[in-house]
């Protein structure tokens, strides 16, 4: 097996390790996707994906960066949620992440998940003295979370279409 052949295994697994990536939060997908498709035409010379097609599919994965970070919190303030809220979302995720990192994969993605809840949950309730606010600003952030997935995933899906274009189509 030669080292370009190689190379572009390496750039497929990048790819589908990336798509995987867009549902699993403890990988990041776009990244990878765009990572992969790097490998791969590297690996290829750059004669069937050359900068043009890099750059569009590094645009695309800027644009789900982006939105990871940006939709969550914007859609939950626009229910109401205070800053606080959102700050104690990423502070219970972060420390949630820790304490259930010691379960193998999902204890990380769990962890995350259930602290970004009841940090969020627990600060509003603070502020709001209102459990049904509180239950709201989750939901509300949750929602956030799922169309962030749901876009990322749609940009994953393009991606790999390009690539698959560029790859096959010539």
């Amino acid at each position: 097996m030669t080292v370009t052949t190689m190379t572009m295994i390496l750039g497929f697994i990048l790819v589908g390790l990336g798509f995987i990536g867009v549902i699993v939060p403890l990988l990041p997908g776009l990244t990878l996707i765009w990572l992969g498709v790097f490998v791969w035409a590297w690996g290829d010379g750059f004669q069937q994906v050359a900068w043009p097609t890099l750059t569009v599919l590094g645009l695309l994965t800027l644009v789900g960066i982006a939105t990871d970070w940006l939709m969550a919190p914007a859609m939950s303030r626009r229910a109401g949620v205070s800053w606080r809220a959102i700050g104690g979302a990423i502070v219970g995720g972060v420390l949630g992440g820790i304490f259930l990192s010691p379960i193998p994969i999902l204890g990380t993605l769990a962890g995350a998940l259930i602290g970004a809840v009841a940090g969020m949950w627990y600060v509003e309730y603070r502020i709001r003295d209102d459990s049904d606010a509180a239950t709201a600003a989750v939901f509300a952030y949750l929602r956030g979370v799922a169309a962030s997935t749901l876009l990322n995933l749609v940009l994953a899906c393009v991606m790999v279409a390009i690539f698959l274009w560029r790859v096959m189509g010539t």
